[in-house]
C-alpha cells in the first residue's frame, strides 16, 4: 500500500515555473515506477511524465517535453515535477500515481494516486 500526497500547485502567470512535490508513505516507494497526470475541467485525466524506480528512465508527454522535468528521491520517499515556461493549457488538477511501470501512460494501469493538486496558468 502506498499512499500519496501533492503540493506545491499555485497560479502563475504565463510563462513562470512550478515546482510540485509528492510525498509517499510506506517502505516500497523505491520499488515503484512514478508518475504525474492532470485533468482539466470538463476533459479526461492525461499522461503528463512518469519515472521508473531507479530515476534513470522517463517518459514524457509531447505536450511538456522541453518544458517539464520530473526527478525523485527515494531517500526522501518523493517525486518531483520542475514546470517551466508554463502555458495557460497547463491549467489542471495535478495528481501523483504510483504504479508497475514507467512507459503506460494510462490511468487504468496505475495502482495508487493522489488526491491531486491545483495549478493554474493566468495569461
Amino acid at each position: 500500500q502506498v499512499q500519496l500526497v501533492e503540493s506545491g500547485g499555485g497560479l502563475v502567470q504565463a510563462g513562470g515555473s512550478l515546482r510540485l512535490s509528492c510525498a509517499a508513505s510506506g517502505r516500497t516507494f523505491s520499488s515503484y515506477a512514478m508518475g504525474w497526470f492532470r485533468q482539466a475541467p470538463g476533459k479526461e485525466r492525461e499522461f503528463v511524465v512518469a519515472v521508473d524506480w531507479s530515476g534513470s528512465y522517463t517518459n514524457y508527454a509531447d505536450t511538456v517535453k522541453g518544458r517539464f522535468t520530473v526527478s525523485r528521491d527515494n531517500a526522501k520517499n518523493t517525486m518531483y515535477l520542475q514546470m517551466n515556461s508554463l502555458k495557460p493549457e497547463d491549467t489542471a488538477v495535478y495528481y501523483c500515481a504510483a504504479g508497475r511501470s514507467y512507459v503506460s501512460v494510462y490511468v487504468r494501469s496505475w495502482n495508487y494516486w493522489g488526491q491531486g493538486t491545483q495549478v493554474t496558468v493566468s495569461s
